[in-house]
Formats: C-alpha cells, structure tokens, sequence
C-alpha cells in the first residue's frame, strides 16, 4: 500500500512537474531526517524485529519515502515534489539498477562447478582471482560468480564468517576501482566524460597497495581459523575435493555485451529525448533497454538446472531494487544540499574540501566521499564530490589528477565499510545468509570495516593522498 500511495502522489502531480525543481540551497539539514530513519532501520530492525523487517522491508522503505514526500509536496508543491522523484528514477536509479540486474542475472548464469578445499590459500586466491575479475565483470558480476564457490569450498568449517567479509570488502568493492564497468561510482564519472581507461593508469598504485594488504591481512587471518578447525571438518572438507570448472559460457559473452553498452554511452551521444518532461540521453535509454535485452537473453539461453545449482535466486535483487528505490528517494534532498556547496546547509562541511587558495584538497576528498559514500550510495556521492571539484573532466584528468583519484578512490574503497555503501554488499550477505551462514550484524559488520579497512585508508591516504 506505501508504494501504491507513492505513485497516486506522483502520477497525480502530472509528468509536467518534471520541469521543476527545488534548490539545495533553500532545504535545511531537517529533510535528511528521513533519509536517516531509514538507514537505521536497514541497521536496526533486522537486530530488533527480524521477521517484521523479513515480510515488511519494502513497505517500511516505501514508509520512509512518504514521510519525505508528503511534507516536501505540502511545502514546495507536489510538482516540486514529483520533479524530484522523476529525476531520481530516470537520471539516477533506472539506469543504476538495469545495470545491476543485468550483471545479477549473467553473473548467476556462470557456474563454476566442482568444489576447493577452503585453506586459507585457496581461500585467498579465491578472494584475489575475484578482486581481478571485479574490474571486467563489475562488482556484481564477480561477487555472483565467486561467492558460491567460496561458500562452497568452505562448506565444512566452523569458522567462516570472515571470509565473507572480506569478500565484501575486496572482490564487491575495491576490486572495481580500475574501468569504469567495475563500480557505479565510476561508470557514472564515465557518462561524465572520464575517458574508459583514466582509472586504470591513475588507481592502479592505489588498487594494488589497499588490495595486497587486505588480502595478507586475510591469509593471517585465515590460517590462525584453519588452526583451530577440528581435524574430522578437515577430512571432511579434502573427501569433498573436486577441481573447478566453468559452465554457462554464453553468460560470459553477454558480460561482454553489458562492456559494449557501457562503452556505447561514453562515444555515442545522439542527443536527448523528453520523458514524463524530463530531457534523458538518448543512449542512456539504449542502454537500458539493452541491458534488460541481456537480463532476458540471460535467462533464456541459461539452463534452469544451472542456476538451482548455482543457488540462483531473485530474493537478493529484489530487495536491493526495494530498498535502493527509497535510499535513492530520501537520498536525494540530502544530495541536493551538498550541491549547493557552501551556499547550502551543509555549507561548513563544503569549505573544508578546499585550501585557503581555493585548491581542492585531495586528502578531504578521498575521505569526505569515502565517508559518505559508507552510509549513501557511493555511486550519486561521487558525482556530487566531482561536480564539487569543478565537474569539468578534461580538467579533472589533466591538472586535478590528484583530486579525481582521491574522490574516485574514496567512493569505490569505502563502499565497502557498510552494507548499504554498494549494492554487491547487501546481495553478498542475502547470499551468504541464504546458505545458512551468519553473517554480522549492520553495526557488527562496521565493527570489521572500522578494525581492518581505516586503518589501511589511513596508510594509503600518508602514501597517496597528502
């Protein structure tokens, strides 16, 4: 009922009311409060009211939405209000989530069959073959394809739990740091006018620095766990050994139709269409469409037996699409006060990212974007943190290097120190947790993020970012 009295708010403000919009300027801190609720009932209520959280999250999500809507609508108008909306689902969460379903369904498609002894060896080549591999697939892509075989080679252990954080923090997050296709923060500096390759030359020293010490961090980890298995699970375990192989290679040729859609955007711009009064590119629109083309070739050339193997199921991407729709809503007053820089309300916060000369600071950047980018979605943090440097990407290439690398860094990295950071990590967990494996709490998993990945953004910032 909460999304259908969404929609009868919007259709009856007209598609004309696209056309309007309200300054950031003009909005206080107070209209992020719904934004914040709803954080914290991603946080909270899976711990206090699981089963009401488990049947009810799209509705509280949509809940949250309305308490944003109804008084924007009553103190700025409904057109006002729906202009928002409109620009939030066509500019921002259509496209942000087509792609996402598209690397969900063909990522699903790819099995690697077989089954690893879990060693922390294994488990951490496991964990740097998918950190690689997220740069091609994408963070979705990787995190779909690997995350079975990791469950499964690990099948027999008692103690586990890390491993799948670390997943989270290596393979659906920094490991998408080098193209574009990799993470959404970047595929929308992309869209920009970021050329394809930028981030592979410029974050590469980055990528390899934080990646290599998450993943020795791991091993150690890891082998201390092994240590303390019992030797029947480890039996187990080695009994079950089978070497791995890949079925479903024709998902892994429509990975490379979802590459070709992505470069499309960034060298074929015919212009725009209006839409609901919105003017929309024209290729962003091809694009979507392609990728639900790939989402149901996908499904049909993949055969059913494949996925119920691969433990294939809509339940992840249907709560990430549910939830991002409203973050992306409540979001977006909270966005809109950051643009308006230092004219806004969260003016004081703006004028940090500057020197006294008026030169971006990269350090602030990388953790003003980083920051916000663990509890909003990383991918509109980043453009409001590029439009905040100047917006201006041949500029941003050439002498604001520093300052592109560090914004871009902060989105991509600390993605990964919350659920909601990127979407690879709530699938992650909705995965795991399917198979029967307890993952941490919201706060208990930022309790990781806080102890093993800070620390090694605050050495990278000493080495990259002063």
């Amino acid at each position: 009922m909460a999304w259908l009295a969404l929609a009868m708010l919007l259709l009856g403000a007209g598609p004309a009311a696209a056309a309007e919009a309200v300054d950031g300027a003009a909005l206080s801190l107070a209209w992020g409060v719904p934004f914040l609720g709803l954080l914290l009932s991603i946080a909270l209520l899976p711990l206090l009211a699981g089963r009401l959280w488990h049947d009810h999250d799209g509705k509280i999500a949509a809940g949250w939405a309305l308490l944003l809507l109804l008084p924007f609508a009553a103190v700025f108008g409904p057109a006002a209000a729906a202009a928002t909306v409109w620009h939030v689902l066509l500019e921002e969460y259509l496209p942000f989530i087509a792609l996402l379903l598209a690397l969900y369904t063909t990522g699903g498609g790819v099995l690697l069959t077989g089954r690893l002894v879990g060693t922390p060896g294994v488990n951490t080549a496991l964990l740097a073959i998918g950190t690689l591999a997220a740069s091609v697939m994408g963070t979705t892509g990787a995190s779909m394809v690997l995350i079975r075989p990791l469950l499964r080679a690990n099948a027999h252990r008692a103690r586990k739990t890390h491993s799948f954080v670390f997943f989270i923090f290596l393979v659906s997050n920094i490991g998408g740091s080098l193209t574009p296709l990799g993470d959404p923060p970047l595929y929308l500096g992309f869209l920009q006018g970021v050329s394809f390759f930028w981030t592979t030359e410029h974050l590469l020293a980055e990528f390899l620095f934080c990646a290599a010490l998450l993943l020795a961090i791991y091993w150690a980890i890891d082998s201390w766990m092994w240590s303390r298995e019992r030797p029947a699970d480890l039996a187990a375990e080695e009994a079950d050994y089978q070497p791995l192989r890949i079925e479903g290679w024709w998902n892994l040729a429509l990975l490379g139709g979802i590459l070709g859609l992505v470069l499309m955007q960034g060298l074929w711009q015919p212009g725009e269409v209006v839409l609901l009064g919105l003017p929309v590119g024209a290729e962003r629109l091809l694009a979507m469409a392609g990728f639900l083309a790939i989402t149901l070739a996908s499904i049909r050339v993949t055969p059913r037996p494949l996925r119920e193997a691969n433990g294939f199921a809509w339940g992840a991407m249907a709560e990430v699409a549910r939830l991002f729709a409203a973050i992306f809503v409540c979001m977006a007053p909270v966005l809109a006060i950051l643009k308006a820089g230092e004219a806004g309300a969260a003016g004081p916060l703006v004028a940090l990212a500057s020197d006294g000369a008026g030169r971006p600071i990269p350090w602030v950047y990388f953790w003003a974007s980083g920051t916000l980018s663990s509890f909003l979605d990383n991918a509109p943090t980043y453009l409001v943190f590029f439009n905040l440097a100047g917006g201006d990407p041949v500029r941003l290439m050439g002498e604001g290097a520093a300052t592109l690398a560090a914004l871009s860094c902060g989105a991509v990295f600390m993605g990964a120190n919350s659920y909601i950071g990127n979407a690879p990590n709530f699938m992650v967990k909705a995965i795991v947790e399917e198979q029967g494996v307890r993952m941490p709490s919201f706060f208990g998993y930022c309790a990781w993020a806080v102890a093993f990945l800070v620390p090694v953004f605050i050495l990278a910032t000493f080495v990259f970012f002063r």
